[in-house]
């Protein structure tokens, strides 16, 4: 079952169809690895559009890139908390994805989002969880707590790999610490700063995890997202996703349109796409993670069904944190802190 993100909305507006075929070329920006080969083909098939995709590792980098100017890309990949920053900032065009003919199979809970209400701006695409993994060979103890990367037990000391998001760590810190997301309480935040310095010697490093890695061994815990972390179980059973007991993010991913985009038309085409329930059924295979299309879940891999790693088990839905977007006083703050962190 999902978590209600937001309050329903009332009628969704008159529904406009798009043109069954267009011709030309799409580029993607992306979180890399995430993004199904086969609802792409599927959707340059259906189009007769040529689709590039290219990949970045972090929300921050996306922002900088395209704030910098002088790239082709047509359609990002925009976490929710980030969302209000690229539209007060004019980066997104308004396309309305609450008229176009797919949005009806969007679940309610994904429409009056705070961070684009009603869906003018923005497409629903994945959503999840970042928490922690373990591997159980060598650690038995309890996985839901963030002192798996904060207080490392021994036996992971030196085989910890945190992942470079910002702002999903630092919400870790922040919560496990005894503080709450956006807190600007300098107390809260220099014992925030604190533990992650004690904490960073006793981690392998900072980094964009690869399933590879931790089916190999290289990596023994740390935190990661549950989509890879169920990606990562099944090449290596003996991997555990935990959701910390004391507060875990809750993000959800948005597809929208550039500004300065040079196919727009195509754009809009991809959100239509994205919403229709056989295709985010695509997106959710290869990812692995939940999305917000209601009817997807039939044509859903068998092994996404009742897995821990995708859909919060009861017990652990009282501690998640729905991402949020915090004032820049405190985001500088944060950065402040990171980037520290990061020398």
């Amino acid at each position: 079952m999902k978590l209600k993100l937001a309050s329903l909305i009332g009628a969704v507006a008159l529904l406009v169809s798009s043109p069954v075929s267009a011709k030309g070329t799409l580029n993607i920006f992306t979180y890399g690895n995430t993004t199904s080969p086969e609802m792409i083909e599927r959707f340059e098939k259906t189009y007769d559009i040529k689709v590039t995709i290219t990949d970045f590792d972090t929300a921050d980098t996306a922002l900088a890139k395209v704030r910098a100017g002088g790239h082709d890309f047509d359609i990002v990949t925009i976490p929710a908390d980030y969302v209000p920053v690229w539209i007060k900032e004019g980066l997104l065009l308004e396309t309305r994805p609450d008229q176009m003919e797919s949005f009806k199979n969007v679940d309610p809970s994904a429409i009056g989002v705070y961070f684009d209400p009603g869906r003018h701006y923005t497409a629903p695409w994945l959503w999840g969880t970042l928490g922690m993994i373990v591997n159980t060979d060598i650690y038995k103890g309890d996985p839901n707590t963030s002192a798996i990367f904060l207080d490392p037990p021994k036996e992971l000391i030196g085989k910890i790999v945190v992942v470079p998001e910002m702002t999903d760590v630092m919400r870790l810190a922040i919560r496990y610490m005894g503080g709450q997301q956006c807190t600007d309480d300098k107390k809260i935040l220099r014992a925030v700063r604190d533990k992650l310095m004690e904490a960073k010697p006793k981690w392998l490093g900072i980094e964009y995890t690869t399933i590879e890695k931790f089916a190999a061994g290289d990596y023994a815990g740390g935190t990661n997202w549950n989509g890879e972390s169920l990606r990562v179980r099944l090449q290596a059973p003996h991997f555990v996703y935990g959701y910390p007991k004391e507060g875990y993010s809750m993000w959800m991913d948005s597809v929208a349109v550039l500004a300065d985009a040079k196919n727009v038309e195509n754009a809009k085409l991809y959100q239509k796409f994205v919403m229709e329930p056989e295709n985010a059924a695509l997106a959710s295979n290869f990812a692995r993670y939940a999305n917000w299309i209601v009817g997807s879940e039939k044509f859903m891999d068998s092994k996404m069904a009742g897995a821990p790693e995708v859909y919060i088990p009861k017990e652990h839905r009282a501690n998640a944190m729905i991402a949020q977007a915090c004032p820049p006083e405190v985001n500088k703050i944060y950065t402040q802190i990171w980037t520290e962190l990061n020398k």
